[in-house]
């Protein structure tokens, strides 16, 4: 089956969705346009030219990309300058480009969480608290012979799912009346004519940012013109998202075995080591991908003994010694990760929905810096 571009980034903001990014940080679609039919994706982790040479050579139709390619506004459209070519060049050629960038920090199963999962990090929890989403609940009536059905376009919608359950919901069974007027085109009954029907209440709770998406689904799969349901706002749940991860390791380990540990584990040339004794023994780890020097107070809140994150500033280096917390600074380019992470993660999306589409991972090395 053919991907339209608009169906595969529902998809990917179902799973990834721009709300959960830092307050204006420039995600979403910046490039183009989604309203195409994708036969190519290629995902990198920075659009540099080199990278969109790649795509044009590749002729793919959208990059996915872990940082906006437009970071900073774009006062002209110089295209004797390299960066403001890059961009004429991928509207040139039908190439769209779509961001997603702290919000990949933060979602589960996202950037921070691949992380821990090479580096053998457990038991984690968010290290810096970003949201806090409510949750409410649906009650909608059905005729009896119709409510399996619409359990499960709750739950395909995303409604039910309670912590490690999924499609759960509660049922009763009860009597609808009504009467349908002049002008009516009722599923059941006639017109002038009050009618008694058998019907199911199905109750799922739901986060409230996809309350639009779960009253839509119910909306198209209810056989009634005139739905008959309920949403409450529920005060006994919520859900908690973060920036970065704090975890332990299985055993404890000298820093210095943990350092080169991360160093194998992201195959660098080098890094950057804020500590005052690299013999004492560690466990307790904390870790933010890119530039996350501001939430090192949040680490040692969160009594990690090391901290991992990139792009330590020169002072912020003697306040970590000060605070007596160890730190190893990895640079900002081991977010590459994300580029066979999301390949593999979109190949599952195409196996489950039978699409026909090439998912390319990008080979250029975009890291600026280089170790001698």
């Amino acid at each position: 089956m053919s991907l339209e571009g608009t169906t595969f980034i529902e998809h990917f903001e179902a799973y990834c969705p721009q709300w959960l990014a830092e307050a204006g940080d420039s995600v979403g679609l910046h490039i183009g346009t989604l309203n195409k039919k994708l036969d190519r994706v290629l995902v990198t982790l920075d659009v540099r030219p080199e990278v969109v040479a790649e795509a044009i050579e590749k002729q793919v139709d959208l990059i996915i990309a872990k940082h906006p390619p437009i970071f900073r506004p774009v006062k002209r459209l110089d295209t004797d300058d390299l960066q403001t070519k890059m961009y004429a060049d991928l509207l040139k050629h039908d190439i769209a480009v779509f961001a997603a960038h702290t919000n990949m920090d933060i979602i589960e199963n996202g950037l921070n969480d691949w992380f821990c999962e090479r580096l053998e990090i457990q038991d984690t929890t968010y290290l810096t608290k970003t949201h806090t989403v409510g949750y409410k609940k649906l009650a909608v009536f059905v005729p009896v012979d119709c409510a399996a059905n619409m359990r499960k376009v709750l739950g395909q919608a995303g409604a039910g799912l309670q912590g490690d359950y999924s499609n759960t919901s509660y049922s009763l069974i009860g009597t609808g009346r009504f009467t349908p007027g002049a002008g009516a085109n009722p599923t059941l009954g006639t017109i002038g004519k009050e009618e008694a029907v058998q019907e199911a209440k199905i109750e799922v709770i739901f986060p409230e940012t996809i309350e639009a998406k779960v009253i839509k689904a119910m909306l198209k799969a209810h056989p009634y013109e005139e739905p008959a349901y309920d949403v409450y706002q529920i005060e006994n749940i919520t859900k908690e998202y973060g920036l970065g991860r704090v975890g332990n390791l299985n055993k404890p380990i000298s820093l210095k075995d943990f350092v080169k540990t991360v160093k194998d584990t992201f195959d660098l040339d080098g890094l950057r080591i804020v500590a005052e004794d690299e013999n004492k023994l560690i466990q307790r780890v904390a870790i933010c991908g890119g530039s996350g020097e501001k939430f090192f107070r949040d680490a040692i809140k969160k009594q990690a003994d090391v901290y991992i994150t990139g792009d330590v500033y020169y002072h912020t280096g003697h306040d970590m010694l000060t605070e007596g917390l160890s730190v190893i600074d990895p640079g900002h380019y081991i977010e590459q990760l994300c580029k066979p992470k999301l390949v593999e993660l979109f190949n599952q999306w195409k196996k489950d929905y039978n699409w026909d589409i090439t998912f390319i991972e990008s080979k250029v090395n975009t890291n600026p810096f280089k170790f001698r």
